[in-house]
């Protein structure tokens, strides 16, 4: 937790200290090893995907037109691109580490930094904007028909 010390400032009552010594590293980790999977199953992974290239194909059916043809296609490719690049990290040379499977994801859930999840809660953190913005979409293509 963070607090505000500004009060403390002002009345002269802070006081400073020197930084805590760290003893340096024996020997400097030459390969240490790399986790570039983030370590959840790639179906979660394709789901996100899935929302998204939802959203950019209703809305290119619902709003259509020649004019937005391209602008769709550059945020199709993206998409495509943001999660592509990362897929192709996890078969780097030197990367060890697999992704979980769906029954290991199933069975254990994920360590995160403040703490363990379940998988339920897991995929709903992982799946909650991208299936927002799906829906998003959807509600938006049918004002739209409604109103005109």
């Amino acid at each position: 937790m963070s607090k505000q010390v500004q009060d403390i400032i002002a009345r002269g009552e802070a006081r400073i200290v020197d930084a805590p010594a760290i003893a340096p590293a024996a020997t400097p980790a030459v390969n240490p090893e790399r986790d570039r999977s983030f370590g959840l199953p790639a179906a979660l992974y394709g789901g996100t995907v899935a929302c998204y290239l939802g959203f950019i194909g209703i809305t290119a059916m619902a709003f259509g037109n020649p004019g937005l043809a391209i602008p769709m296609t550059i945020f199709a490719l993206f998409i495509v691109a943001g999660f592509g690049v990362p897929a192709i990290f996890t078969r780097l040379k030197g990367n060890d580490s697999k992704p979980l499977t769906l029954g290991q994801f199933e069975s254990f859930g994920i360590v995160t930094h403040t703490g363990k999840l379940a998988p339920r809660d897991a995929a709903v953190q992982v799946l909650l904007l991208p299936v927002l913005v799906l829906f998003w979409g959807l509600t938006a293509a049918i004002i739209a028909a409604l109103v005109s």
